[in-house]
């Protein structure tokens, strides 16, 4: 399923969107170049959640884990950005935290998603990727190729459009596809 998000906002009412169908158990695959708004979707996601506190990259301590409002379960927001290799993800018990109440979003997952197994991937590109840099660090903020409204400008001088796509692995997002779709409808491509 192919959406577009025209702002950053729009990326995360999105996320919501996807927060709202999402269930225990649930693995999401956060997939995209460095800065195309995995952690702004996951920010999306929480908040959908009622989870007040910042929800920020957990590229140095691998998981945050942030207990959602109202609910005995988890929201557990992991980045496999400096993991070497699929051990090192299957020690990180992902489908153990999904297993017992968690809904799990995995930045960089697909890098490792045969070991992930059963998951939804969001993959997360620029409209254009030949007007942005690999590297959001990289970018210059210039804009000769286009114009850029400076209140849809991200963190990373980037302006907020982004496409998303919505793929499922394995049968466990086969249930709720038709629902999937209905409150996509809205952000369709």
């Amino acid at each position: 399923m192919l959406l577009r998000a025209e702002s950053l906002a729009t990326t995360q009412a999105i996320a919501a969107a996807l927060a709202g169908v999402a269930r225990p158990g649930d693995l999401i695959v956060l997939a995209g170049e460095m800065g195309a708004g995995k952690t702004a979707f996951a920010q999306g996601f929480g908040r959908a959640l009622g989870i007040d506190e910042a929800i920020t990259s957990p590229t140095f301590t691998l998981v945050h884990s942030y207990p959602i409002p109202n609910s005995k379960h988890t929201l557990h927001h992991a980045d496999l950005y400096r993991l070497d290799t699929t051990g090192d993800v299957e020690e990180l018990a992902l489908h153990e935290l999904a297993e017992f109440g968690g809904i799990v979003l995995i930045e960089w997952g697909d890098v490792a998603a045969a070991a992930i197994g059963d998951h939804l991937e969001v993959r997360l590109e620029h409209p254009d990727d030949d007007d942005h840099d690999d590297e959001a660090g990289d970018h210059d903020g210039g804009d000769d190729d286009h114009d850029v409204d400076e209140d849809e400008v991200d963190e990373f001088g980037l302006d907020g459009a982004r496409l998303i796509t919505l793929e499922p692995t394995g049968p466990g997002w086969a249930g709720r596809w038709d629902r999937l779709a209905t409150v996509m409808e809205s952000f369709r491509c």
